[in-house]
């Protein structure tokens, strides 16, 4: 990974040329990876923004700016509020593909909105994106539209209008290689072994239409689970955990002498290197049991939550 970064450094000057990259970056692993990669090869010619498409984890935004400009001295991360245009555009939007797409080209909507506004030409711009070999895997069709497994927002959700050249450093590479070279680029263990986190958000998460309540809903279980997942020392050990919301579903439950109909959570927990396998975390009842009841307790509109046993293949890891 030494040599892959010094080699990638060159690579990226070299393609770069005298154009400005625009970062990507959400925060996650790999754009997180990818942001340090490139600010460590051209410097202030990379120009990193974060997207709040309102689809991020509780209070995402800044602590995401926080964490790297802390971790990534010298750069400087502009966050673009969005959220009110991405709730419009998903409203009434079931299907995951479109989904996926929609918020896709919604990303590149905002960024050339921002480079326009930095009085920067797009022709004179390339697009870093986060982009690792299973995205790449999972996109790309060998045999026609029906043989692809799902579309990554920076892999098959891109507008074919895009005027910007993407960037994408570590499209070889898979999860483990890239905590790896995060760690060689000097990010701290917090970040490099921080649970991946889709580019599409909470807005796959969600089975059917998205909306603020829908999301503000689903941000507060997700912030339960990882907590307690933290502090019963889970964390470390699995390789990605998240709820899913499932707001067509409403499940009959009792609360003191009431009947309600409310909302189903489920909770997704798997082990897993490279991603392009996984096996569902056998988690102890009893951290099972505190996290439902947490949850139950403290969320409201939620009165049943499930555990996901799917393993890796046949299920894929997101639900969406």
């Amino acid at each position: 990974m030494h040599d892959f970064a010094e080699m990638q450094a060159s690579s990226i000057l070299s393609t770069l040329g005298d154009k400005y990259c625009i970062g990507a970056v959400s925060g996650g692993v790999d754009s997180s990876v990818a942001a340090a990669l490139v600010h460590k090869a051209v410097g202030t010619r990379f120009r990193p923004f974060l997207v709040n498409t309102g689809l991020l984890r509780l209070d995402e935004a800044r602590v995401v700016k926080e964490r790297l400009e802390k971790h990534i001295p010298g750069m400087e991360l502009k966050v673009i509020n969005a959220s009110e245009k991405f709730y419009s555009r998903l409203a009434g939007v079931t299907e995951p593909e479109a989904k996926r797409k929609i918020i896709g080209s919604l990303f590149i909507e905002c960024f050339e909105q921002a480079v326009h506004e930095m009085g920067l030409p797009s022709e004179q711009c390339m697009l870093l994106q986060g982009t690792l070999y299973p995205d790449v895997i999972e996109s790309t069709s060998f045999r026609g539209p029906s043989t692809v497994i799902k579309s990554h927002h920076n892999v098959g959700g891109l507008p074919a209008r895009m005027k910007m050249q993407l960037l994408e450093p570590m499209r070889l590479l898979f999860k483990d290689e890239v905590r790896e070279l995060g760690r060689k680029l000097g990010l701290p263990e917090n970040s490099v072994m921080r649970h991946p986190f889709p580019g599409p958000g909470l807005g796959i998460r969600i089975i059917g239409e998205v909306n603020r309540e829908r999301t503000d809903t689903l941000r507060h279980v997700d912030d339960i689970y990882i907590e307690e997942l933290r502090r019963t020392g889970h964390y470390e050990k699995i390789g990605q955990a998240f709820a899913v919301l499932l707001p067509t579903v409403r499940s009959v439950g009792v609360m003191g002498d009431h009947r309600t109909y409310e909302n189903v959570c489920v909770l997704r927990a798997v082990s897993s290197t490279d991603f392009m396998t996984a096996d569902w975390y056998n988690m102890p009842h009893d951290v099972l049991a505190k996290i439902s009841n947490r949850i139950i307790n403290e969320v409201r509109g939620i009165n049943r939550v499930c555990y996901d046993v799917s393993s890796k293949p046949p299920a894929t890891i997101e639900w969406e």
